[in-house]
Order: structure tokens, then C-alpha cells, then sequence
């Protein structure tokens, strides 16, 4: 009886909802802000949770990638979430046993959706492509920020990005130079 209620409240919400509607946004990105963008020279060389020197550089880079395509601080920190569960915030020339042609920050494969070699090892330019395929994740901004990378990445475990979010919160409000208001650690 319980199961039949839950599904005639899910088909009601499919109903009620119009085309092109999007979803409310997840809790951790309910109240998002306009995208920052972070003056790489004024970059703190750390330690921010952890990170420090060329890996918050890294993560300025993402973070102005995301603005460039006019994305909020929920997509920024996502992506800086992401980059953090594959590479540290670290460019790798390196892949591993699962993917060993993977390369950059967010470890991107070599299969062509991607770009090149030269741009998944260009922070930037592998960030905007990040960007780019979050985008295509239906209702990404609704789901959980694990769930909205996996989708993007397709890594193995969905939840394998969820341990970096207070972190990415932690370097994205730093970078930001205030409290990034709307992002729950």
C-alpha cells in the first residue's frame, strides 16, 4: 500500500510538472549565487582545506571557467568537487587501472568527448568541457552534487565525490573572498 502511494505521488509530480519546468535545485544549491570569478594573482597560496599553491590555481581555473559560461557557484563548486575527488586538483599525466588514458584535472578520457590531449591537460580548457557535459545532465542543479558529477563523469561510484564537497564549499568561498551564500558544507 505504501509502495502504491509513493508511486502515485511520483506519477503526480511528473503530471503537475510543465514542460521545460525546471526542478527546485538541491538543498546544497538551493540558494546559489551568480558565478565568481577569482583574480588569479590574488589566489591564496594556502593551505585551504588541505589545498595549497598550484592546486588552487587549478581551482581558480575551474572557478572562472564556470563563470565564463555564466554558471552559479553551485556549478563552480561542483566542478572543483570533481576535480578534487579525480586528481587532487592536480594536472596528472597519468591515468590508472581503469582508465589508464585518462589525463588533467578531472581525469578525462581519451575517447573523444573530451577534446585532445593538449585540452584535458589545460585546466581551463578541461574545465569548460566539464562545464559543458554538466550542463547536458538532465536537471543537474536538482540533484546532489555527487550525483550531478557522476552523471557527468561516470565514474563508478556515484557517491565517490561527495566526501570533497565541504572542501570544494571551503576553497570555492576562499577563492570567492566571501562566504559563497546558499552552499551547505
Amino acid at each position: 500500500m505504501v509502495l502504491a502511494a509513493g508511486m502515485v505521488a511520483a506519477v503526480l509530480v511528473v503530471l503537475t510538472r510543465q514542460a521545460g519546468e525546471e526542478l527546485p535545485r538541491s538543498a546544497e544549491c538551493a540558494v546559489a549565487e551568480a558565478g565568481v570569478r577569482v583574480d588569479a594573482a590574488a589566489v591564496p597560496s594556502g593551505p585551504v582545506a588541505g589545498y595549497r599553491g598550484d592546486q588552487l590555481a587549478n581551482a581558480a581555473a575551474i572557478v572562472n571557467a564556470g563563470q565564463a559560461l555564466g554558471l552559479d557557484t553551485c556549478a563552480q563548486t561542483i566542478g572543483v568537487m570533481t576535480a578534487m575527488g579525480e586528481s587532487s586538483l592536480r594536472v596528472l599525466d597519468r591515468g590508472d587501472a581503469v582508465g589508464p588514458d585518462s589525463r588533467g584535472l578531472f581525469q578525462q578520457r581519451d575517447n573523444g568527448a573530451w577534446g585532445s590531449y593538449a585540452d584535458r591537460m589545460d585546466p581551463t580548457t578541461s574545465a569548460t568541457n566539464f562545464f559543458r557535459a554538466l550542463q547536458e545532465v538532465p536537471d543537474w542543479h536538482a540533484l546532489p552534487p555527487t550525483i550531478a558529477a557522476h552523471r557527468t563523469q561516470r565514474n563508478a561510484d556515484p557517491y565517490h565525490y561527495e566526501r570533497y564537497w565541504p572542501a570544494a564549499v571551503e576553497v570555492v568561498t576562499a577563492l570567492a573572498g566571501r562566504p559563497v551564500t546558499g552552499i551547505r558544507p
